[in-house]
């Protein structure tokens, strides 16, 4: 029996090259069962013919599945499912469970991480036409070819260990002394190996830090509005929150409570509002941290996009206690997806955060690490951080330019640089709803909602990013956005 054509399409959301998507497309219909042992495919020529692509494409993947034993080859008649393919499980069907003895997990479930104000983000963003979203990757500005040629040199005989061997609780160390030697003293930051830990992203630094120096007898103090998934943790942790509202430099060191214990602020590129605290005011907060006895943990996200000015020294430059923990990511400046951050503080707090990372994850994959060590150092992180400076820079103008003819507030912008405008809408807006509506107009926008703290956060505010669209189409995202503001409700 042959298998018709027409039951092979490319799913836009699956990932890879086309080669590798045919395969994965005819190996998962063999795994589940659509396609039986013995039965013909499409010829090469038909394949490529009907899914509109290049027909040695087809021929390389069919030729790699036949190596595989997925597919095997009868002379000048075509290929056909393998006898030896892969046949897929076959399962007795489950019982019905007795509802008496159905497990309650409304009561079995001792504490739940569900229920925070993180948005969801559409998966799909690169489909829609303006894309005013934060933190995703422009292909046109990554360096995907050196990305490619660290990682195959990742993966040479010469980096086997650092490949497939288990670090333990440790790093590598290739990529910490590249931290330790080069980026911290950018931030004028002076570190050992033994005061730097490498995390899964900003996040997972985030989280450890907050599991460390937090108890629910411990207080903390966070910005109002702050980066909403930074409050989910601290609320999983059952410390005691206080929210202090946030102005155009940053966080107000005499808003901070006496009882404060651990203080988390976003001092280069405030999140959202992208407010830079000045220097006298960095020195104040150090101040009021020591008269208070507390713990800053600085979350230095974005500092690589100061491109319109230098940027401000670190807290953690400026700190002589040791009190300051400090926070870095290169998911930002190069990609989400990476997941690599790293934790500076002092070797006592470092070595109890290696301890609890090491019991929930050991470490992050070594060879995601050499590859990053190598392509930070061959030059190739600051020439992409040089090109996204001088994209971002033209993309700003025009956004600015954009805003204002079409009457928009902005609410808060980097002095220093950034890739996003904090924005606010008209009194009574509720831009959950506006950013459904321009969803429908193929514009994608933030809601500011989530960003606060209260039961009922200011609906009137959302996030404009400008990393992830092109210039050229700035100016109408903009434009429909106006329209939509003049065309909702109010009240």
């Amino acid at each position: 029996m042959a298998i018709p054509v027409e039951t092979f399409f490319l799913s836009p959301q699956t990932q890879g090259t086309l080669q590798a998507r045919i395969q994965q497309m005819v190996a998962e219909g063999i795994l589940s069962g659509r396609f039986r042992r013995g039965e013909k495919l499409p010829s090469s020529r038909k394949l490529a013919t009907h899914l509109g692509i290049s027909r040695i494409t087809v021929t390389l993947a069919y030729t790699e599945l036949l190596a595989n034993d997925y597919l095997t080859s009868r002379g000048r008649s075509g290929y056909y499912v393998s006898d030896n393919a892969p046949e897929p499980h076959s399962f007795p069907p489950r019982p019905d469970p007795d509802p008496a003895a159905r497990v309650d997990w409304s009561r079995a479930i001792g504490q739940r991480f569900t229920g925070g104000a993180t948005p969801v983000k559409p998966l799909d963003w690169s489909r829609y036409r303006y894309p005013f979203v934060y933190g995703q990757t422009d292909p046109a500005l990554f360096d995907h070819a050196n990305w490619r040629l660290c990682a195959m040199q990742a993966l040479g005989v010469r980096d086997f260990n650092a490949l497939t061997q288990d670090y333990y609780d440790q790093d590598d160390p290739e990529l910490v002394e590249f931290i330790a030697r080069q980026t911290l003293p950018r931030r004028g930051i002076v570190a050992g190996p033994d005061e730097i830990l490498i995390t899964m992203g900003a996040q997972n630094a985030l989280w450890l830090t907050a599991q460390v120096l937090l108890t629910q007898r411990r207080s903390a103090a966070i910005e109002n509005p702050c980066y909403h998934a930074q409050r989910d943790i601290l609320v999983q942790s059952r410390c005691r929150l206080l929210p202090i509202t946030v102005d155009e430099d940053g966080l107000p060191p005499d808003a901070i409570p006496a009882d404060t214990d651990v203080i988390f602020t976003t001092p280069s590129h405030q999140c959202p509002t992208s407010g830079t605290m000045p220097l006298k005011r960095r020195e104040a907060l150090l101040a009021r941290a020591r008269a208070l006895d507390a713990l800053i943990v600085e979350d230095d996200y974005e500092f690589e996009m100061a491109y319109l000015q230098p940027p401000m020294p670190a807290l953690k430059s400026l700190d002589t206690d040791g009190r300051v923990i400090y926070v870095g990511s290169f998911s930002k400046s190069l990609f989400p997806g990476l997941r690599l951050g790293y934790l500076v503080g002092p070797a006592e707090f470092i070595r109890e955060a290696r301890a609890l990372r090491a019991s929930v994850l050991r470490h992050p994959p070594g060879h995601i690490q050499r590859t990053a060590a190598y392509f930070l150092r061959l030059g190739h992180y600051d020439a992409l951080i040089r090109r996204a400076a001088r994209s971002l820079t033209e993309r700003r103008r025009v956004m600015e330019e954009a805003i204002a003819s079409h009457g928009l507030t902005i609410a808060g912008r980097g002095a220093h640089g950034g890739s996003s405008f904090w924005m606010q809408a008209p009194p009574g807006t509720d831009t959950e709803a506006l950013a459904l509506r321009l969803r429908e107009k193929d514009v994608l926008i933030e809601p500011g909602g989530p960003f606060f703290s209260g039961a009922e956060p200011p609906a009137n505010f959302y996030r404009l990013a400008y990393s992830s669209i092109p210039a050229a189409r700035i100016a109408p995202g903009i434009e429909r956005i106006a329209a939509a503001i003049g065309a909702l409700p109010t009240g």
